[in-house]
């Protein structure tokens, strides 16, 4: 008897989200806008959140992403986007993890 497994979710956040949506869950992208000095990923990153926590991508690393999560969450409930900054000037930085010197600016937002 051949055993059958389903196929591996899509590793790209974008086609992870629109998997999502087509399946009827709610998705936020988060996407890196702006970064200055050391960052931990490029302008452009995305990470793709699913309303029951499923995250596939990155936009840096640590609690810099719990804290994305979080926003994520927010977007999918109200439906409204945030704007995200990180860096050594703000005293949340060292909080959630960003101890590269650097700063990041990471746009997030509900998909419909």
């Amino acid at each position: 008897m051949t055993e059958t497994t389903a196929p591996a979710p899509p590793q790209d956040p974008l086609l992870a989200a629109r998997s999502w949506l087509d399946d009827g869950q709610q998705v936020a992208v988060a996407t890196v806008m702006r970064t200055w000095g050391s960052s931990p990923r490029p302008v452009g990153s995305k990470l793709a959140v699913r309303d029951d926590g499923e995250m596939v991508g990155s936009v840096s690393g640590g609690c810099v992403e719990g804290a994305v999560v979080d926003a994520a969450m927010r977007a999918m409930a109200s439906g409204r986007p945030e704007t995200l900054e990180f860096g050594v000037a703000n005293e949340d930085a060292w909080a959630v993890g960003l101890a590269c010197g650097g700063t990041i600016e990471i746009f997030v937002e509900a998909i419909t």
